[in-house]
């Protein structure tokens, strides 16, 4: 009877700790969280991504304008947060400074490389007009990867692997997900979000 109370006691302080803890960082400033998160604390991320992302949206949207490739360039600049914060210092500037200069500097980069592949493309065509064969080395490198991502996506949970999909594969933004799955916009978001962490470090340990 006695341990059973124990245990019950136990499981509450922890609720109670971990409540504790989620409430500190929520008076966190942007600057502190980032250098949490790059100490590998995910409650940290967690609540920075909520701080940020909507103005790495807006930053990401601006250059590319497109709403679909824009959400999805947003989540690439979250996980380069993510996977970079460790080499964030206070003397780099403000956290967020930091986190929209990297947005930027993402969106930008995606319409150099579409601007790239079209006249990498154009360039071909124009030097090759009957030739429809797709280069096998390609082929095969493409392949590979799908197999990788595949495979990948199957250690994530059914939520986040069907929020993935209908995202990236299906072409969806965030809210048509959530209309899709008739679910909230924000854990839409979240399931994304965590699913991706999740399967960039897979394919990492794959690599």
């Amino acid at each position: 009877m006695n341990a059973s109370g124990d245990h019950d006691v136990n499981v509450v302080d922890l609720r109670r700790s971990r409540v504790a803890a989620v409430a500190d960082l929520e008076v966190l400033d942007p600057d502190e969280l980032l250098v949490l998160v790059g100490r590998g604390d995910r409650e940290a991320f967690a609540r920075f991504h909520d701080l940020i992302a909507a103005r790495v949206y807006g930053i990401v949207r601006s250059i590319l304008r497109d709403p679909a490739r824009s959400e999805e360039t947003t989540q690439d600049v979250m996980l380069e947060l993510w996977r970079t914060a460790p080499r964030y210092h206070r003397e780099l500037g403000k956290a967020v400074t930091w986190s929209l200069t990297i947005a930027h500097r993402r969106a930008v980069d995606r319409v150099r490389a579409e601007q790239a592949s079209r006249d990498r493309d154009h360039r071909h065509a124009e030097a090759n007009p009957e030739s429809d064969q797709p280069d096998t080395a390609l082929v095969v490198e493409v392949d590979f990867e799908r197999a990788r991502v595949v495979k990948a996506l199957d250690e994530l949970t059914p939520m986040q692997r069907e929020a993935i999909e209908l995202a990236f594969f299906g072409g969806h933004t965030h809210s048509e997900v959530a209309a899709l799955l008739s679910l909230p916009l924000g854990t839409v978001k979240t399931r994304i979000r965590d699913g991706l962490i999740r399967l960039r470090d897979r394919l990492e340990a794959t690599a």
